[in-house]
């Protein structure tokens, strides 16, 4: 929105003069608790799923009078900073359904005072929104727990709209492209092989309706996107299109082009565009091979696919690959990713229970373009397995689904693990990448990890155990376990006992440049510091330590002349 339709939708709100489902005021002067502002989120955008609105609003800087029944603009210090301010949408996408966050979060100066407008999208049909593992939802002004009726409301909602489905009233079978309808036939012939002795008789409209692509006879934007002739893609508002980006590993653009309907075609000419070149192994052993693709040519089309399927076309924006130099491909669409998490789908392996585009969907799978039975994205997690690589990173932030392809080894040493622990499962290798990624891991399946002996060091700062690593034999992986775990407590009180009693006084300064660089390497250097105080504490408490009123430390010699006695 520009700064006057923001405004203007502010007046809008302060207008109605009162809270209701769908609108919260909040005085948050100076501050707002985080878990209540994921609460409200919650709540407002199940709310406005119920009352089938496309978002609600949550105001700070506004107080709501109610003994006088009128709205004071207060102003609000909240998060003054506007690059923190944003960064609230990953803090809550981080513990929302499906990562659903702000659509947007806009600062408005009006009348003198700052005021905060937090744009909630609707839950999405069938989906309701949980905080933190929990639905919250509104009673009047109240914020309450969503009631089970509400949540069966929203889960059981029937009458989602498709988008693809929608017929196209003056579309004919003459604006759609030959050739498309040709590989659409010998695709179909495929996928259905039951059908391979009658399909040359059928004359185009039966093809076109058996193959779902038609209803009736009559043209749905799905056939229009798929087998539509490029000339005619007014049709669809011009905005079916994939663009393909080729940049430098410092972001620099060198090559692009824009590829419009029909896409089953599209598809052929983004994948020749892909430089999909030989990988040469460095590394010794005969558990590598020589040297492979970068990418296995299934995944690169199953990406683009599921890219194609699950857009949200009535955002009217491009679908967008980008080729990264020899390193690695970055597929992107709009729209929330429905399943939930990617673990979700590979781990369980389990087909996706709602679609966002239902009529294209289907329609892909009988062309063959697709899989839906939860097997696609697990099958390119395997092929990087295959070849030693990262696995596929996804980010579901900003409303978009973005999928990135490694197409090589960044990580030595995890290959290393991956080639010589050959009994880990996929779903084991899918953690321990987010381990050696420094990615946050559930409670859930840190608890895994660590039954499995997996991981080693506490919550929050978690490393490759000792069973992992040993089967690499290899020096450095080693020296960077060691380097982790770092040693037991008992160890690091002898060595500044040992220090206080060669120096005969010691100051903390001294005491933390012996110590802090022996500690583990997972620490930071705050919980380092922390460290050395427990480990100080814990010996005064004790009575071998005692601290000097200059704030140097040294040893109790009561407590030694009364173990000598």
């Amino acid at each position: 929105m520009e700064k006057s339709e923001i405004k203007s939708q502010l007046e809008q709100l302060l207008n109605a003069k009162l809270e209701n489902e769908v609108v919260e005021f909040k005085k948050a002067e100076n501050t707002f608790d985080f878990n209540d502002l994921g609460k409200y989120f919650s709540a407002l955008s199940n709310e406005a799923n119920l009352q089938g609105i496309e978002y609600s609003w949550l105001v700070f800087g506004v107080f709501e009078n109610k003994k006088e029944h009128k709205l004071e603009i207060t102003g609000t210090n909240f998060r003054n900073d506007t690059a923190k301010l944003q960064s609230l949408k990953k803090e809550i996408a981080d513990k929302t359904t499906n990562r659903i966050t702000f659509r947007e979060i806009y600062e408005v100066e009006y009348k003198g005072n700052r005021v905060i407008m937090f744009q909630i999208p609707s839950a999405p049909q069938n989906i309701p929104v949980a905080f933190d593992g929990h639905y919250y939802g509104r009673d009047g002004e109240s914020l309450v727990s969503l009631n089970i009726e509400e949540i069966e409301r929203i889960r059981n909602q029937s009458n989602v709209y498709d988008w693809s489905k929608e017929i196209i009233r003056d579309a004919t079978i003459h604006d759609l492209d030959e050739q498309a309808i040709a590989k659409a036939r010998r695709e179909f012939a495929k996928r259905n092989p039951k059908y391979v002795n009658e399909i040359d008789s059928w004359n185009t409209e039966k093809f076109l309706n058996k193959s779902k692509l038609t209803i009736n006879g009559k043209i749905t934007r799905t056939c229009f996107i798929l087998l539509g002739k490029e000339e005619q893609e007014h049709y669809l508002d011009s905005a079916v299109k994939i663009r393909w980006n080729l940049k430098t590993l410092n972001n620099q653009d060198k090559d692009f082009e824009i590829f419009s309907i029909p896409l089953i075609l599209a598809v052929d000419e983004v994948f020749k565009k892909i430089r999909n070149l030989k990988y040469r192994y460095l590394q010794e052993g005969t558990l590598f091979p020589d040297e492979v693709l970068r990418y296995e040519p299934y995944s690169i089309r199953e990406s683009l696919n599921n890219a194609i399927a699950h857009q949200d076309y009535s955002k009217k924006a491009r679908i967008n690959v980008v080729e990264f130099e020899d390193d690695h491909l970055v597929f992107s669409n709009y729209g929330t990713f429905l399943p939930g998490s990617v673990e979700r789908v590979v781990l369980k392996d389990a087909p996706e229970e709602y679609y966002r585009n239902l009529f294209l969907v289907e329609a892909m799978r009988n062309l063959d373009m697709i899989e839906t039975q939860g097997g696609g994205i697990r099958k390119i997690f395997n092929y990087q397995r295959q070849r030693f690589f990262p696995m596929p990173d996804y980010d579901f932030s900003d409303g978009k689904v973005k999928a990135t392809l490694i197409g090589k080894v960044i990580n030595e040493d995890f290959a290393r693990i991956l080639a010589q622990n050959l009994n880990l499962s996929l779903e084991d290798i899918v953690l321990l990448d987010k381990v050696q990624k420094q990615q946050k891991v559930t409670e859930k399946e840190r608890k895994y990890l660590r039954k499995c002996d997996y991981i080693e060091g506490r919550k929050g700062k978690i490393y490759l155990s000792y069973r992992v690593v040993k089967p690499t034999n290899d020096e450095d992986l080693m020296a960077q376990y060691v380097e982790n775990k770092s040693f037991d407590d008992k160890h690091f009180k002898s060595m500044i006992l040992e220090y206080i009693r060669k120096q005969g006084k010691a100051s903390r300064k001294g005491i933390d440049n012996l110590i802090l660089p022996k500690l583990s390497a997972v620490l930071s250097v705050e919980q380092k510091k922390n460290k050395v105080r427990n480990f100080l504490s814990a010996l005064r408490l004790s009575g071998e330590i005692k601290c000097t009123e200059y704030g140097r430390w040294e040893l109790n010699e009561f407590k030694r002349v009364l173990n000598e006695f």
